[in-house]
């Protein structure tokens, strides 16, 4: 019999992230979920400590991460860590809504591209949230544009020949407009649902992009569009 993929999905506990886990699973696929909460769906879980310190974070997760897979490599990791918080320069929650968006996005991009370099096989797949509100100017979400646009740079970054990743590997970030998820339905419900991607049509796309299948390049920024139910993905 051949040997189980593997796959980290960082934010496994999330809309997306559990979406994630489900689908692979359902792929016969060992699913870790690094988290700050448990997924019950996973073949293992990693619980984040929350803390204030970027340092400290990264190192209980790295060193966590280390100790569940030893010398086992991933096919792929898969970020999907984030959230979001509007707030213009004058808003007063600025700062808070700012630091914020900056620990669910950045600092997990950033773990996730650490764990990449010593965790994942080579010609494996590791991909970032980005957003396609952090290609432009975001007055209204000043904390939300900048961090995605941080993580824009930095899928871009680990295309380089010098970033660290295995040999082989692709790093790619999806700009989705807005997902399909439970709590954008509460708290937009009159929004066109026709114009949210399906968090069903991402885990497939993903899982597409780990066997090999219409991967894009390592570095690629992929515009997820819905209109009228039908998602396109496009890199750019």
């Amino acid at each position: 019999m051949a040997e189980a993929r593997r796959v980290i999905v960082y934010g496994g506990k999330g809309a997306l992230g559990s979406a994630y886990v489900q689908y692979f699973k359902s792929k016969s696929w060992w699913v870790a979920s690094v988290d700050i909460g448990a997924n019950d769906d996973a073949n293992a879980n990693v619980l984040v400590t929350v803390n204030d310190s970027f340092t400290g974070q990264a190192d209980q997760v790295t060193a966590d991460v280390s100790s569940l897979l030893g010398e086992q490599k991933v096919d792929a990791i898969l970020c999907v860590a984030g959230g979001w918080a509007g707030g213009s320069a004058k808003a007063k929650a600025l700062f808070k809504n700012s630091d914020l968006m900056w620990k669910q996005s950045v600092w997990t991009s950033t773990i996730s591209s650490h764990l990449a370099t010593k965790h994942l096989k080579e010609g494996g797949l590791l991909t970032l949230a980005g957003a396609k509100a952090g290609l432009t100017g975001s007055p209204g979400m000043l904390g939300y544009g900048m961090a995605k646009a941080a993580v824009h740079q930095l899928c871009q970054s680990l295309a380089g020949a010098n970033s660290g990743l295995p040999t082989g590997a692709t790093a790619v970030a999806i700009l989705p407009i807005t997902l399909d998820t439970p709590m954008n339905r509460k708290f937009m419900p009159e929004g066109d649902t026709t114009s949210w991607t399906p968090l069903e049509y991402v885990a497939e796309l993903f899982y597409s992009w780990t066997s090999g299948e219409n991967r894009p390049a390592s570095g690629t920024l992929v515009e997820l569009v819905t209109s009228q139910g039908k998602t396109q993905a496009t890199p750019l």
